[in-house]
C-alpha cells in the first residue's frame, strides 16, 4: 500500500509540475510580431560559438551594425548581443556569460548606457535578463538589475509574473509554445524602409553631466574582464541623432579611453568620412540607421578590425563558410520581403 501511495504521490507531481510548465510556456510573451528586440538574447546561444567579435550594448548596436556584412566583406565573424535600452551592468554580464562559451579578439561596447546609474524600467529589464540561460551570470544581471517592486523569484518562475496574461493569449502564444521565431541577422535587427531625420531635437539642460559611479564602476569591469581575458575592447558612439549626446558625456569617454589606453570611435564625428545621408540612411528620423546607413559604418568598422587590430579573413574556413552561406539565404531574402512589404526599390 505504502508504495502506491508514494507512486500516486510522484505521479500527481510530475503531473501538477508538468501543468505548470506547460502553462508557463502558454504565458510568457513571444516577442514574435511585435517588440521582437525580447527575442535577440536568447538566440546567441543557437551560435556555434566561434566569433572573432562581439557586440555588447544598446539598440545603437544591433540596428546599427551588420554582422553579414562583415562576414561578406572581411571575412569576420561577429554577433550582437544587443538588447532595448541594455544597461552597462547587464552588458557586463551578457559578456561575463558569453566568456563561459567562448574568447572573441575584439568587443565593441556602445557608451550610451553609461548615462543610466540605476535600473530603469521592468519591461527592459526583463528583454534583456530573460533569454539568458541560467548561470551565476544571470542571477547577477537580475540582482542589479531589479527595480524595487521587482522579486527575484518572478524571473526563476516567469508564471509569477505573467500569470494576467492568461485573458490576452493569441495564436502566436500557441504557435511558438515551444520555439521562437529567429528575428535577427547574428543580432542585428534589419529595417530597410527610409524616414528622414527633420527637426531633431537637441539636448535638454542636465543638472548633472556626470557619469554615476555604479555606471563607471561596470564600466571598468568590463575593461578588466577583456584585459584578463586578453580581449581588444573597443568603445563606440553610433551616430544616432537622438538620445542627444552631451560633449561633457564626450569628454569623460575620451578621457576614460586615453586612461585605460582603448580604442573609442565616435561615428556621430565620422557622418561625412562614412557618408552617412540622413534623409535616406535612417527609417525613424534620425534614432538608429536603416540596413543602408548601417552598411556605411560597419564598412569603416571592418576597416579598422583589418587594418588597426589585424582581425584576418576568414572565408577560407569551409565550415564557417558553409554556415554563413545558409545565414546570407536567409539575410538577403529578408531584404527582399522588407522591400516588398515597405515599397523600397
Amino acid at each position: 500500500m505504502k508504495t502506491k501511495k508514494w507512486i500516486r504521490i510522484v505521479l500527481t507531481t510530475i503531473f501538477v509540475v508538468g501543468t505548470l510548465y506547460l502553462l508557463q510556456c502558454l504565458l510568457v510573451p513571444k516577442y514574435a510580431s511585435s517588440v521582437v528586440e525580447g527575442n535577440l538574447i536568447a538566440e546567441y546561444y543557437q551560435e556555434e560559438m566561434d566569433h572573432d567579435v562581439l557586440f555588447i550594448g544598446d539598440c545603437e548596436v544591433y540596428e546599427n551594425f551588420v554582422p553579414a556584412h562583415l562576414w561578406e566583406e572581411y571575412g569576420i565573424n561577429s554577433f550582437i548581443r544587443g538588447s532595448a535600452q541594455q544597461l552597462i551592468w547587464q552588458s557586463y554580464y551578457l559578456l561575463e556569460d558569453a566568456l563561459r562559451y567562448e574568447t572573441p579578439d575584439v568587443v565593441i561596447f556602445n557608451v550610451l548606457a553609461l548615462q543610466y546609474n540605476e535600473p530603469q524600467k521592468e519591461a527592459y529589464n526583463r528583454m534583456s535578463i530573460e533569454g539568458m540561460k541560467w548561470s551565476m551570470s544571470k542571477v547577477g544581471a537580475i540582482q542589479s538589475s531589479m527595480m524595487e517592486d521587482e522579486n527575484f523569484l518572478d524571473y526563476v518562475f516567469p508564471i509569477l509574473r505573467y500569470h494576467s496574461r492568461i485573458t490576452e493569449l493569441g495564436a502566436e502564444d500557441f504557435k511558438y509554445l515551444f520555439s521562437r521565431p529567429k528575428v535577427s541577422h547574428n543580432g542585428y535587427y534589419m529595417r530597410v524602409d527610409s524616414k528622414p531625420a527633420v527637426d531633431v531635437p537637441g539636448g535638454k539642460i542636465l543638472g548633472n553631466y556626470q557619469f554615476g559611479d555604479n555606471a563607471y564602476a561596470y564600466m571598468d569591469k568590463i575593461t578588466q574582464l577583456c584585459k584578463e581575458n586578453d580581449i581588444e575592447l573597443i568603445l563606440v558612439k553610433a551616430p544616432s541623432l537622438y538620445p542627444y549626446w552631451y560633449e561633457e558625456w564626450e569628454l569623460q569617454i575620451e578621457e576614460y579611453a586615453a586612461k585605460h589606453e582603448l580604442t573609442y570611435i565616435n561615428f556621430l564625428e565620422l557622418q561625412e568620412e562614412c557618408n552617412l545621408d540622413f534623409n535616406v540612411d535612417t527609417y525613424d528620423a534620425g534614432l538608429h540607421l536603416n540596413l543602408w546607413g548601417a552598411l556605411k559604418i560597419t564598412d569603416y568598422l571592418g576597416q579598422v578590425l583589418t587594418e588597426d587590430f589585424g582581425l584576418t579573413d576568414r572565408r577560407n574556413d569551409e565550415h564557417l563558410s558553409q554556415i554563413w552561406d545558409e545565414k546570407l539565404k536567409i539575410y538577403y531574402a529578408e531584404i527582399e520581403r522588407q522591400k516588398e512589404l515597405y515599397g523600397v526599390e
